[in-house]
């Protein structure tokens, strides 16, 4: 696919966004009415920016009628944490930041071996903040563009007394009408911004002159090259034997957990020059920058069963 120059891109329309804006504000809404202790899932990423962008449009700035959750593993990008920091503290937004490493010290996280990532191990410590707090909806800023077992699942995504999501127990969808109904210990994962798409959220982005962390934006990284991906070097990332280092520019098209995330090769400094990039872009942007779902065709599948996002 040959990719736009920036005079072709002021006649690419993004009026499609309204519409969208427009489903996720009605679906935030949706969750205040009807649910008793909702939460906002936000990491700091730019998709759960987006979302709280639509929140702040649906509520007011320092009216958001949930508070913010994170699960933090401990190996997040410090850009990345600190920004998410400052836009909780700016919207007057309540976060809860709850810890993969104090579920290590309470023994229900056990790590194979000490350099094994704590990505999956986040289940865990969800499952025990929903319990803490008595959650019964978390909305979360997955799309189904991203990944396969994402593209199967409702925008409101029914989680049994044991947070495990059922692929074949589903409930239907029809005329955005959405079915709520819970029993005693079970809660509701949605997702407002399931129908975009990641060029969908670079628009809007640019549209609305959100901020983002700047490691979403070109800089200079020193990376490895390991099985077709940039892998950052870090303390938690070091070089293998053999792994030869070098400097590349680079931007993440993706954050969380710095042991499973790599960034892609790129120039790009602006959301515009991001829009241009992601219209040539033939792999999903989880697919180019996640290692963790590369173990199997399912390993995401079998994540989410467990009470991943």
């Amino acid at each position: 696919m040959t990719a736009m120059t920036p005079t072709e891109l002021h006649t690419l329309s993004n009026s499609h966004l309204d519409a969208l804006e427009e489903e996720t504000i009605f679906i935030l809404r949706e969750v205040a009415a009807a649910f008793e202790r909702p939460t906002l899932l936000f990491s700091g990423g730019k998709d759960s920016l987006v979302m709280l962008k639509c929140a702040e449009k649906a509520f007011g700035a320092g009216r958001i009628p949930y508070p913010l959750l994170m699960i933090d593993t401990g190996h997040n990008f410090p850009e990345v944490t600190d920004f998410r920091d400052l836009r909780a503290k700016e919207l007057g937004a309540e976060l809860i930041v709850r810890s993969v490493e104090d579920s290590m010290k309470k023994g229900t996280v056990r790590l194979a071996h000490p350099g094994e990532s704590r990505n999956v191990h986040q289940s865990v410590t969800l499952l025990e903040a929903i319990e803490e707090f008595r959650f019964d909806a978390l909305i979360g800023g997955a799309r189904r563009d991203e990944e396969k077992a994402r593209a199967k699942e409702r925008i409101f995504s029914h989680r049994d007394s044991f947070g495990q999501w059922q692929p074949k127990a589903q409930r239907p969808e029809l005329w955005t009408l959405f079915n709520h109904k819970l029993q005693p210990g079970e809660h509701f994962r949605v997702f407002p911004i399931s129908n975009w798409t990641e060029l969908d959220v670079w628009q809007y982005i640019a549209r609305e002159k959100i901020a983002l962390p700047s490691i979403y934006y070109t800089h200079q990284r020193e990376v490895v090259d390991r099985r077709g991906l940039l892998v950052p070097v870090t303390a938690l990332t070091p070089p293998k034997d053999g792994e030869q280092v070098v400097v590349r520019d680079v931007r993440f098209r993706t954050v969380g957990d710095i042991t499973c995330t790599c960034p892609v090769e790129s120039t790009a400094a602006t959301p515009e020059q991001i829009v241009i990039e992601t219209l040539a872009a033939d792999v999903s942007e989880r697919g180019a920058t996640r290692m963790d779902d590369k173990t199997s065709e399912a390993s995401m599948e079998k994540r989410k069963k467990d009470g991943y996002f």
